[in-house]
């Protein structure tokens, strides 16, 4: 759970806009959000209201048109260890192996052989593939490469882990095999979680906290914590109970759209 310390997030009237070819799109608008340290968070809202631009400005990957994202009260200026990214297709390199892909952010920062042997073994362990450390991508399921992909970020001692739709490609019953290895991984390790899915069962299953955004341009429109203890179970009434006030916004937004 969340400390009650400053945020280690925090974005102060961010508005992104791209430059196309003979005109110009403003993917969001003045979106401001706090988010603290061990919190799991997750983002909805419908396509393309610009829940992966902002998951991108906080990662360093896109830069803001107005306003300012922060880590810990620091502009955030670039790419940085402290933040990994998931994404859904995994992004393993395929001619390394699992123990080479997790090794790969502590071997670029030079750490010690001794170092990086210790954090991988690690985090084989704690994703549960200790007996797949020599197979190569290619030989792997889909769940087994997000996992891959997960331990990665861990190793290169991120403090915040943004994952963009990580588990959509994935068949149900891997999706919910994850959902829970996940939750047992942030526990176990107190990290931050920025979540991006189109999933409202997912987002309630995962998160503290879900962050409504409405379409074009983007827009944090609401935040509904999810009071529920873990583990929880997506038939409770009371789990879809948030469930139903989370479909009818997202519906709301999708009519105003249509309008």
């Amino acid at each position: 759970m969340p400390n009650s310390g400053g945020p280690i997030l925090e974005l102060r009237g961010v508005s992104k806009e791209f430059e196309l070819p003979g005109r110009r799109v403003e993917a969001l608008r003045d979106a401001n959000l706090r988010v603290g340290k061990g919190e799991f968070v997750c983002l909805i809202g419908a396509s393309g209201c610009g829940k992966s631009t902002l998951l991108r400005i906080v990662a360093g990957f896109e830069t803001t048109t107005r306003g300012r994202a922060l880590l810990s009260g620091v502009p955030i200026s670039g790419p940085g260890p402290e933040r990994g990214m998931v994404f859904q297709d995994y992004g393993l390199f395929p001619w390394l192996t699992v123990r080479r892909n997790i090794a790969f952010g502590p071997i670029s920062r030079q750490r010690p052989k001794e170092e990086v042997e210790r954090t991988v073994d690690r985090f084989l362990g704690l994703v549960g593939l200790a007996r797949f450390a020599d197979a190569y991508p290619h030989q792997l399921s889909g769940g087994m490469k997000q996992r891959v992909a997960i331990a990665r970020v861990l190793a290169n001692d991120a403090k915040i882990v943004l994952m963009d739709e990580p588990f959509g490609a994935l068949d149900a019953m891997t999706r919910e095999h994850l959902q829970d290895e996940l939750l047992e991984i942030w526990q176990r390790t107190g990290l931050t979680v920025v979540f991006v899915t189109h999933s409202i069962e997912e987002a309630v299953f995962l998160a503290d906290r879900i962050v409504v955004m409405s379409p074009g341009p983007g827009r944090i429109e609401s935040e509904v914590t999810v009071p529920l203890s873990r583990p929880r179970d997506v038939v409770a009434p009371d789990f879809n109970e948030i469930r139903r006030q989370l479909a009818l916004k997202l519906h709301s937004h999708q009519s105003r759209k249509a309008a």
